[in-house]
């Protein structure tokens, strides 16, 4: 299989599949119960941790400390197919289109309106880029039903992102201490015949599947969800402990991050202006599409303007290249064609260079007329290019 090199380039194609996995699964919704009634719970808060961290033990108590009285959603048992218990037995991770999916639809139930626990999602870096683009639409659905008698249906979105860690040990003993009690648990029932029986899962039992499950965890999950810091209430907590030490983290925890929530008529004010995100997206998705069109109907200028860049310009990029910062002047012809300088901003941006543009016109003597003195002049024009970059650091000993 081949593997792609370039980290960035992976992420693309991650991100890329998180918009049409998610907005094929929002397609489906809204063709099935009506626009107007995709209405999402009004708190969600979406619970992950490192296997045996303790989100069924604390689920509980998450809920009743912010006044959630239904659900909580747990992913696993979301997924009760034949063909997805087979792939979490083998401790593989189901679909992301199909997770979602079932996440999506069962959040429209009406009993979760006021908000509840998630369980388990996301778990992966296009399920938590599926995850952003839920919390747009629900912004947005709130601003399109904002003045019609739908309103009440489309509260404020509030979105928490609590993770349980513990670390690699604590993590194996956990899940095969849990693993004891649910065997001994099982035979007593089995003996005794009165009780129900618990789930005995596979990595329970056998201490290097629990270790590789705590790694697929850390390496995968963990790392996609710190993605999510900058956008919503990120709760990260010590897991290691006592019930009642952890149990004091999350409240001081969810205490401080409520602080910092908007009123509702405060977000509402705020809501035609776009998040940053969102105008990045586009706008990323505007620059493709401008180069894409470039080289297909203006080739041969689209070519100038790359081979000027690579000759005049990149020489000059590269000597400055400690400093971040390159002044680059030009008096040449092919930028007379304001398109040539589209292209070539464009060009800079798709690399990504933050590229500017002073034009000056400077008149230059041509010829003195000797009767008058009258002194003729070329009118020219220069630009000035300032293209700016990450610099390099130079270590100093």
């Amino acid at each position: 299989m081949a593997t792609l090199s370039n980290p960035s380039k992976t992420q693309d194609l991650e991100i890329k599949d998180a918009y049409l996995i998610f907005n094929s699964v929002w397609q489906e919704l809204e063709n099935h119960h009506g626009r107007e009634n995709l209405r999402f719970p009004k708190e969600l808060i979406w619970l992950n941790g490192a296997p045996g961290s303790g989100k069924g033990t604390h689920t509980g108590f998450i809920m009743d400390f912010r006044d959630v009285t239904d659900g909580p959603v747990v992913v696993s048992d979301l997924l009760t197919s034949f063909q997805a218990q087979q792939m979490k037995d083998a401790g593989i991770m189901v679909g992301d289109r199909e997770v979602l999916n079932l996440v999506l639809s069962e959040l429209l139930d009406p009993k979760y309106e006021s908000g509840t626990v998630v369980d388990g999602f996301p778990r992966t870096k296009v399920q938590v880029e599926c995850l952003k683009l839920l919390y747009q639409k629900v912004r947005e659905l709130r601003a399109e039903f904002f003045h019609t008698e739908f309103r009440l249906h489309f509260p404020k979105p509030i979105f928490h992102i609590m993770v349980l860690f513990v670390d690699e040990r604590e993590s194996v003993n956990r899940q095969i201490r849990r693993g004891q009690k649910t065997r001994e648990h099982n035979d007593k029932v089995r003996a005794s015949g009165v009780g129900e029986l618990r789930e005995e899962r596979v990595t329970d039992f056998d201490e290097d599947t629990a270790r590789r499950r705590y790694r697929t965890f850390k390496e995968g999950t963990y790392e996609a969800l710190k993605n999510l810091r900058q956008i919503f209430h990120y709760h990260y907590i010590n897991a290691h402990g006592s019930i009642v030490e952890i149990k004091d983290r999350i409240v001081r925890e969810m205490r401080y991050q409520s602080s910092l929530e908007l009123g509702e008529k405060t977000f509402d004010q705020l809501r035609t202006i776009p998040i940053a995100e969102q105008i990045i997206r586009h706008a990323r998705q505007d620059l493709v599409k401008r180069l894409d069109d470039y080289a297909e109907n203006r080739g041969e200028l689209f070519e100038q303007v790359a081979e000027h860049i690579n000759k005049k310009f990149m020489p000059i990029i590269i000597r400055h290249a400690i400093s971040g910062k390159a002044i680059v002047n030009s008096e040449d012809e092919l930028f007379s064609d304001p398109l040539a300088l589209q292209i070539l901003l464009d060009i800079f941006s798709e690399r990504g260079y933050h590229t500017s543009i002073d034009i000056r016109k400077k008149n230059l003597p041509k010829k003195v007329d000797l009767k008058t003195g009258v002194i003729k002049t070329n009118p020219i024009r220069i630009y000035k290019f300032e293209v700016r970059y990450e610099g390099s650091e130079i270590r100093r000993g």
